[in-house]
């Protein structure tokens, strides 16, 4: 998004204004700050960090106040999220909101609604969570309300992360009637999956500690940020977001290149040819794999990072598991590198894995056999009738 976009300054200021060319330097730094990964800020924030003098801040202020309408309908906010989603080059979260209501709403809308709901007609609906788990998707639901009816007022008495028990009503959302239920199950369906995630994910991550708990690839096709998203809400990390940002040498690479050493020097040989920097894995299967490696780095300079014990967590018939092998790798390793225990990885064996002092454990179950959290959005069924006989249509 161009900052023209955000803070149209030409029809957003009055003719008096203070805005000059020295002010314009000053709304880019403004704008690329409000864009920073790191973090969101509010508006007067972010002119205090500038150290601008107080009339070049209140014109600011003075442009952001002016242009709220055209900031909220580019869907940008100032108000931080209480768990930002990942960051990535291509992926276009409100694209994916446009086509999951396009996907339900088809050639002809809610037809349903149409036949049964006047139009003009508004109503309150609740958020109520039917068991125990850890919500995810407030951020997301308040963008999908928004995309349908930026007129909808939603508000909650929760936020992504926290913990919400069986029969907690913990947010409501007010408006048109047929926008609320236009967009209700387009919502469920990512806070249903989102919190499934984020619940799991905290189950896991409170277990492994000191280790840290990652997801993988192993998404939902299209939904990979929002699966990501809800890792961390949940209280987990992130692996790669995918095959561009890390190189991870797997079981395939190693049988196509002729072994692991031959593998790491192409990596080591791409990577300064291209002059690039990035994180670089490598998957073990064996001791002697590690070994290898270990060997390798100890002769050359390389750009490996992490090493993944892959299934060195070895399943016994009495459904326990023997993490002795795992424990000797990360031994051998012996914190030269990262390490990521992977395979054999749940609910029920992931504290063991945890206690090896490997650093991370990922798991492809959190993401791609996730159980949906069951929270329902109930209409105001009081308020909507009177609403009805006040307006002669109940």
């Amino acid at each position: 998004m161009k900052l023209s976009e955000v803070f149209p300054v030409q029809n957003a200021l009055p003719s008096s204004s203070l805005l000059s060319f020295r002010l314009l330097p000053a709304l880019h730094k403004f704008w690329l700050l409000s864009q920073n990964p790191s973090g969101a800020y509010s508006a007067s924030l972010i002119s205090h960090r500038l150290s601008l003098s107080s009339s070049v801040r209140s014109s600011i202020r003075g442009v952001v106040k002016l242009s709220a309408t055209e900031v909220e309908r580019s869907g940008i906010s100032f108000e931080p999220l209480a768990v930002k989603p990942p960051l990535h080059p291509t992926y276009d979260l409100k694209g994916i909101i446009k086509l999951a209501l396009a996907e339900d709403a088809g050639d002809r809308g809610d037809v349903t609604c149409i036949a049964t709901i006047p139009y003009d007609m508004d109503v309150e609906a609740y958020f109520l969570a039917k068991e125990d788990g850890i919500v995810a998707g407030i951020g997301l639901a308040d963008m999908i309300f928004h995309e349908v009816d930026p007129s909808l007022k939603v508000e909650w008495s929760q936020k992504d992360g926290d913990c919400v028990r069986k029969g907690l009503q913990f947010g409501k959302v007010y408006g048109r009637a047929h926008n609320i239920v236009v967009a209700e199950r387009v919502v469920l369906n990512f806070m249903q999956r989102m919190s499934g995630i984020a619940t799991l994910t905290k189950a896991m991550a409170n277990a492994a500690h000191p280790a840290y708990i990652l997801e993988t690839r192993k998404t939902a096709p299209g939904l990979r940020l929002v699966d990501k998203w809800a890792v961390l809400i949940g209280g987990g990390r992130n692996h790669r977001m995918g095959l561009f940002d890390m190189i991870m040498v797997k079981d395939n690479h190693i049988s196509i290149a002729g072994g692991v050493t031959n593998a790491i020097k192409a990596v080591d040989f791409y990577l300064e040819q291209k002059n690039l920097k990035m994180e670089v894995e490598v998957e073990t299967r064996t001791l002697e794999e590690v070994n290898e490696i270990l060997k390798y780095a100890a002769q050359k300079k390389t750009s490996l990072t992490r090493i993944m014990l892959d299934n060195m967590v070895v399943p016994l018939s009495n459904g326990d598991v023997d993490v002795s092998m795992l424990k000797e790798a990360v031994q051998l390793v012996n914190g030269r590198f990262e390490t990521e225990a992977s395979g054999n990885v749940t609910v029920e064996t992931v504290h063991k894995i945890g206690q090896t002092g490997v650093t991370y454990i990922s798991s492809g179950a959190l993401t791609h056999s996730v159980k949906a959290l069951d929270i329902s959005l109930k209409i105001d069924t009081e308020l909507a009738l009177e609403v009805g006989r006040r307006t002669k249509r109940a």
